[in-house]
């Protein structure tokens, strides 16, 4: 069984120690038969910094960029699901304290901003766990 998650894309930065990728993410609808009717905001592109890499590559070349399954489940649950939970836990708890729906709302909402202040501080320890790989198209 396969788990690694598998994406085209273009060098755009050739750096000492890292790579810079551009992804061009489209959404699902991209291969229909009617996507002429779609718009440009169906696709999205994503820049990712990669460290870990062997080969020598110019900007321009394609390649494959690869992440495994598991660590996108990881992302997941640190990006969205653990915010989630922290906003519904502050809420509940708030409102029975104070009795206050505005109240109980502000704060819950706010609690978001320390969550993703730390997670910006952390970003270089992130950048060691969730591992990007390269790989050149052949």
């Amino acid at each position: 069984m396969n788990t690694d998650i598998k994406h085209r894309a273009f060098v755009k930065e050739v750096g000492a120690e890292s790579l810079k990728v551009t992804i061009l993410n489209e959404s699902a609808c991209s291969g229909c038969h009617a996507k002429g009717a779609c718009s440009m905001s169906d696709f999205q592109e994503k820049e990712i910094e990669i460290t870990h890499f062997t080969e020598s590559y110019s900007p321009g070349q394609e390649v494959t960029v690869i992440f495994q399954e598991s660590q996108g489940f990881r992302a997941l649950f640190y990006g969205y699901l653990f915010p989630f939970i922290a906003v519904m836990l502050t809420l509940i708890i708030t409102s029975s304290l104070t009795n206050n729906e505005v109240t109980s709302g502000l704060l819950s909402l706010g609690i978001l901003v320390p969550y993703y202040s730390i997670l910006y501080f952390f970003r270089d320890n992130f950048k060691k766990v969730f591992k990007f790989e390269v790989e050149k198209r052949g």
